[in-house]
């Protein structure tokens, strides 16, 4: 498998990505990045299109996109966690029982992980957790997080935001469970261990 950042991608490759119908398609992994005031069900996806290809097109980049044989198949949304407004804004998860400054850009945050449907169980997600720990750190993170989905009694859709087993297996430790379904794992490069 090949991953690169999503700007040396063709725009076309991520929109393979994310298909033509469902969940990515209607997110364009713009939930956690929509500002103070926008309602995500008011918010047309053709702005949210339009969003996902500024930033992608930008240095640093907002993701990664994975390849298998050359075909696109995988999109991971991994930059500092600030740059999530959204998040930054979320009362409960990260933050439940951690007292941390949310603004600060050391932290990256990896918010979907995303395998195209035909690409699902081939090890597509692991692969780009594990890319991501690299992109955070070669980016100057000191910190990386995922708040991935306990995969029991989990609904298909919830599942952009990564498995518990996918971040496990790229090296992070869990941190905190600010719900019954949702867990904060973390890897601390300045400490070189994770947690």
């Amino acid at each position: 498998m090949r991953i690169v950042p999503a700007n040396e991608a063709r725009w076309e490759d991520i929109q393979a990505v994310f298909g033509t119908r469902g969940p990515a398609h209607r997110c364009q992994c713009q939930r956690y990045k929509l500002r103070r005031g926008e309602a995500f069900a008011k918010f047309p996806i053709e702005e949210r299109e339009f969003r996902l290809r500024a930033q992608t097109d930008s240095e640093p980049t907002t993701g990664l996109v994975g390849y298998l044989d050359g075909e696109p198949v995988g999109w991971c949304a991994v930059e500092p966690r600030n740059a999530y407004e959204g998040l930054v804004r979320n009362n409960r998860v990260p933050w439940e029982g951690r007292d941390e400054d949310k603004a600060d850009a050391g932290v990256w945050a990896v918010t979907c992980v995303f395998a195209r449907a035909g690409f699902r169980r081939r090890g597509v997600s692991y692969a780009l957790v594990r890319a991501a720990v690299d992109h955070a750190r070669a980016g100057g993170a000191r910190a990386v997080e995922g708040y991935p989905m306990v995969t029991k009694d989990v609904i298909t859709e919830e599942l952009h935001v990564g498995t518990e087993g996918a971040f496990a297996a790229a090296g992070f430790t869990e941190v905190s469970r600010p719900s019954k379904r949702r867990i904060v794992m973390r890897i601390d490069f300045e400490k070189g261990t994770a947690g």
